[in-house]
């Protein structure tokens, strides 16, 4: 047996390491082909590590953390949203609301309400700085945490933030191992995850808070299939009050409810269930307590910030996402080259406000016409609304694809896994002065995804043909 037989899997790790240290201390975003490098590079390491045979699990939880452990004193070097985490955070830290202001106008009077009120501004750049702050409550909480232990410091809220998204990200592996055995699924396919290295930087490295949503999201539902429904309601608002995104999902839990004549505790017998959906009272009275326990909880969650505009500025920043911005869309970018055909200009204004119309017929089409009633049904319908959802969208951010990929973890579905890999063409836009997205390449990164999906679409119907 040679020495590179013999020691693949810690020569892999090792050059992993040192291509982790390499993108997160010398680095820049500009710098695109040398970001494609280390990236590639680090994806054909996952790759191998994650298929090696020699690896235990344990080992693998290892490498997990040792990989998020190298970003420790690093400044994210891929996203400036960081700054105004910090500037949140401090501002409920002076007992000031941080969604009744924006930072421009503190700038513009000339105010220095917080520590490094300047550096945090220009950190964060015009655009953030002019918008009024959309993150939620639990994600505001984050912020105060970095800023009650490092209140004068951008360095050491930097650190904090990485503990609390390593912390979340460990809870993952934790629950997610758990669901994993319930369903009777491979233990390890918790590591297309958690040793992704999109994973690693992008939640990790740019201090994206994902992996808290995807923490208190995938507690929730390993309660659900407990059965006990009404904490995993409060978990599920704690997930839509780190980000939004779970609201989505919410129609998706309808056939989880409505499901009856069959031992709800276990799995085996859910899949000898054929019947997609049957409306009981006892079922309909446990779905209306659940959303109702999810809603209640998120606004009990929002109440210590409530004020009359509270609602009138969350409801405008939200609405930029649909309205105004536009950065790595695909059926979105189709949609406006029709109109800029037949309008001569870019039509985002209406096309913002249709496209979610297809994403809530699609939901609809997922809650009643295709079963959901078995937890891995219903975890592929949470994800293929969710994709959908991004397909249709304006604007769709690297660190998005963090939910896709913790869901397909319970599927038999991988293309989200493909996607993290081919998202990083759209970094490319940040090599040009003045920033400028080439569609060429987001045409490449859609035709993979949407090649690499449809192989897996037909790979399962055909499965089913020869069962």
């Amino acid at each position: 047996m040679s020495f590179f037989t013999k020691n693949k899997d810690a020569l892999f790790i090792s050059i992993s390491a040192i291509l982790f240290f390499l993108f997160a201390y010398f680095l820049e975003r500009i710098a695109f082909y040398r970001l494609l490098f280390l990236w590639l590079s680090l994806f054909g390491c996952f790759y191998l590590i994650i298929k090696s045979k020699s690896l235990t699990f344990f080992n693998l939880i290892g490498i997990s953390i040792l990989f998020r452990l190298i970003f420790i004193f690093a400044t994210p070097n891929l996203s400036q949203d960081f700054y105004r985490f910090i500037w949140d955070g401090r501002m409920i830290l002076e007992g000031l609301n941080p969604y009744l202001s924006i930072p421009q106008s503190f700038i513009q009077q000339g105010l220095q309400p917080i520590a490094e009120t300047t550096e945090l501004y220009k950190g964060m750049g015009e655009m953030n700085g002019s918008h009024y702050t959309n993150y939620p409550p639990l994600n505001q909480l984050c912020f105060l945490i970095a800023a009650l232990f490092s209140s004068k410091s951008i360095f050491g809220s930097i650190i904090v933030l990485r503990l609390l998204i390593i912390l979340a990200d460990i809870g993952i592996l934790y629950f997610g191992k758990k669901l994993l055995e319930k369903l009777q699924l491979p233990v390890k396919n918790i590591f297309w995850y958690a040793l992704n290295p999109f994973i690693i930087i992008e939640m990790t490295g740019n201090l994206h808070f994902e992996p808290v949503m995807l923490f208190f999201l995938i507690c929730g539902i390993y309660k659900l299939y407990e059965q006990k429904w009404i904490l995993a309601a409060v978990l599920i608002a704690c997930s839509v009050s780190v980000k939004l995104i779970p609201l989505l999902f919410l129609p998706l839990f309808y056939q989880w409810f409505m499901k009856q004549n069959v031992s709800i505790n276990e799995e085996k017998k859910l899949k000898s269930y054929t019947k997609k959906w049957i409306p009981t009272f006892e079922g309909m009275i446990r779905l209306i307590s659940f959303y109702t326990i999810v809603l209640a909880t998120t606004i009990i969650l929002f109440l210590p910030f409530y004020t009359s505009e509270l609602i009138e500025n969350y409801t405008n920043s939200v609405g930029l996402w649909f309205g105004n911005f536009e950065f790595n869309a695909s059926f979105y970018y189709l949609f406006r080259e029709i109109g800029y055909l037949f309008r001569g200009w870019n039509e985002i204004a209406i096309i913002g406000k249709i496209t979610p119309i297809f994403t809530v017929i699609f939901l609809i089409i997922l809650t009643f016409l295709k079963k959901n009633s078995t937890m891995i049904q219903l975890i592929t319908a949470l994800l293929f609304g969710l994709c959908f959802y991004y397909f249709m969208a304006t604007t769709v951010h690297p660190w998005y694809l963090a939910t896709p990929i913790i869901l397909s973890v319970f599927t038999k579905y991988k293309f989200p896994v493909v996607w993290s890999l081919v998202v990083i063409l759209s970094y490319q836009a940040y090599s040009n002065s003045p920033w400028e997205e080439n569609l060429w390449l987001v045409l490449l990164e859609y035709l993979i995804v949407f090649s690499f999906l449809i192989y897996e679409i037909k790979s399962s119907n055909l499965k089913k043909l020869i069962i």
